[in-house]
């Protein structure tokens, strides 16, 4: 029922252990049929493919129910747009309970003439948590702090299965999942339709030079760490699948590395633009994630290539269970049969105790190189992240002292505060935007800078709130890099907002030409 659902995504939002998140799921599942269970766990993973609501609809719906002022103060407050309308649509005559079902086979088979008229139908039959419910299934937008990965560990957990045995069927299987649901009820486990299928990926837990000081450098072996995305190269039974780490399927994007995964096995490594030696700055790969169809000029202009570091199967052959040593023997032999220059091997790093690898940490031979991946020679390949097998020590930060000069409503719990905020730097008189960062700040913070907004604010644009050029904020970022969609020119990596630095005027926040200095010495 729709209405289980809104229940569920409520207590999902309101709850921030992942213990209790899986507890929620666990339960609804044991209290939820199918396919109504199914079609839930599709919803929460990204599975359900429904015809597309998009925002205009849902504005263009509201306006002919609420006065526009009204409506657009109420989203500046809430900040959510599915939130504002399932809070802010006038009452109808409440309706019966509907079967999750029906409300997704509606939103399959609604052709787009007819879809506003539905939707405005339903909503008014609603009360509002299940418009609210409702309106992020048809969006698709949950954001209720689960991962597809966390939904699988609950369905895993609900079944006393193997969360690893669940990972490598899924791409098998689709919504509403009842063979899945039957295999956690003690039915048979499903066989798998996909061929060359996901398998979990091992992940590593940071680590600092002080825990570093507490291991026997003999056991570790150490290699870059590259600004890449991590992918699973699969080609089994004429099938070549590139994975990113979550089990999205990305092939379409790189049909150039697919070409030449000429191997049978699955291979764990990084996916970088490539030209010759050199290895392009992120913002490069970014282009072209995402696409359906990548157009022979970007082919030529930017080059994919796989850089692997681990093998987990190889012609036939399980080597997950090998040591790490001799899993990189395999993989040794294994890279010599490819072509190079699309598949290479993550070379390891020469040191003889921890301070030799600080040293090389800290003056890397690429721009592009984040730090260091330190992996225990005896360690098997293992599903998730494993303390005391693999670890990844990377650079320390760029910083830079920035002044605020937008903020915006946050979504979810944080609706009620400021926490989206663009700063800027000085470029000669004048103030520009360099970055905008949400994360990074204690609750502390969070409500002094949200008290700091709403006590200066200068102007409105929307949503979005201009403020005096006052407050001084120490950002941290993990790369730079030119980028013509910025007012700037650069484009940060991963800025998040360190510190905040009452203690400083306006007027000595850093200069756009003291960032520039900070970009690889390729890109200036």
């Amino acid at each position: 029922m729709i209405g289980g659902f809104a229940e569920l995504l409520e207590r999902l939002a309101f709850t921030p252990r992942r213990t209790l998140k899986l507890a929620h799921l666990e339960a609804y599942f044991a209290a939820t049929p199918d396919p109504d269970r199914g079609l839930a766990l599709a919803a929460l993973t990204g599975g359900l493919d429904l015809r597309a609501v998009t925002p205009s609809l849902l504005r263009a719906l509201v306006a002919e129910r609420v006065d526009a002022d009204l409506f657009a103060l109420s989203y500046d407050f809430v900040g959510d747009l599915a939130e504002t309308i399932a809070l802010i649509w006038p009452d109808g005559a409440e309706g019966k309970d509907i079967p999750l079902h029906k409300v997704v086979e509606e939103l399959q088979r609604t052709p787009k003439a007819q879809l506003a008229q539905v939707i405005a139908a339903r909503l008014d039959a609603l009360t509002p948590s299940r418009r609210y419910a409702y309106l992020k299934l048809a969006t698709g937008g949950l954001r209720v702090g689960v991962s597809a990965r966390l939904a699988r560990q609950a369905v895993a957990d609900y079944g006393g299965l193997d969360l690893a045995e669940v990972e490598e069927v899924w791409h098998g299987l689709s919504p509403p999942y009842e063979s899945l649901f039957h295999w956690a009820e003690n039915g048979p486990k499903p066989v798998s339709a996909a061929f060359a299928p996901f398998r979990p990926v091992m992940l590593s837990t940071a680590t600092d030079a002080e825990a570093l000081a507490m291991l026997d450098t003999a056991e570790y072996v150490a290699e870059w760490k590259w600004d890449g995305i991590r992918v699973q190269a699969v080609s089994e039974g004429g099938t070549k699948r590139l994975y990113s780490r979550t089990g999205d399927d990305i092939s379409a994007a790189f049909p150039d590395v697919i070409a030449a995964m000429d191997f049978e096995g699955a291979l764990d490594g990084e996916l970088l633009v490539r030209r010759g030696d050199q290895v392009a700055p992120f913002n490069d790969l970014q282009t072209r994630l995402g696409r359906k169809q990548v157009s022979g000029r970007m082919l030529a202009s930017h080059p994919a290539a796989l850089r692997v570091y681990d093998v987990m199967l190889w012609q036939g052959r399980d080597l997950r269970a090998l040591p790490f040593s001799a899993r990189r023997a395999a993989l040794e032999a294994a890279v010599q049969t490819l072509d190079p220059a699309r598949i290479d091997l993550s070379a390891l790093l020469p040191f003889d105790d921890w301070h030799a690898l600080a040293t090389l940490r800290a003056a890397p031979p690429e721009p592009v190189i984040e730090g260091v991946m330190i992996k225990h020679r005896d360690s098997p390949y293992l599903a998730g992240r494993i303390k005391g097998h693999w670890f990844k020590w990377k650079r320390d930060p760029m910083l830079v002292d920035a002044v605020l000069l937008y903020a915006q409503r946050g979504h979810g719990k944080r609706s009620g505060y400021y926490s989206d905020f663009t700063f800027g730097v000085w470029d000669g008189p004048t103030l520009v935007p360099v970055g905008k960062a949400y994360f990074g700040f204690t609750d502390a913070e969070l409500k002094a800078l949200d008290r700091f907004v709403r006590d200066n604010t200068v102007d409105r644009f929307g949503p979005v709130r201009a403020v005096k050029p006052e407050k001084v904020v120490e950002v941290a970022f993990e790369g730079l890099n030119r980028s013509p969609r910025h007012k700037s020119g650069v484009a940060m990596r991963f800025p998040r907002i360190a510190r905040i630095r009452d203690d400083k005027p306006a007027s000595e926040a850093d200069t756009l030409d003291a960032l520039m200095r900070l970009l690889p010495d390729t890109a200036r």
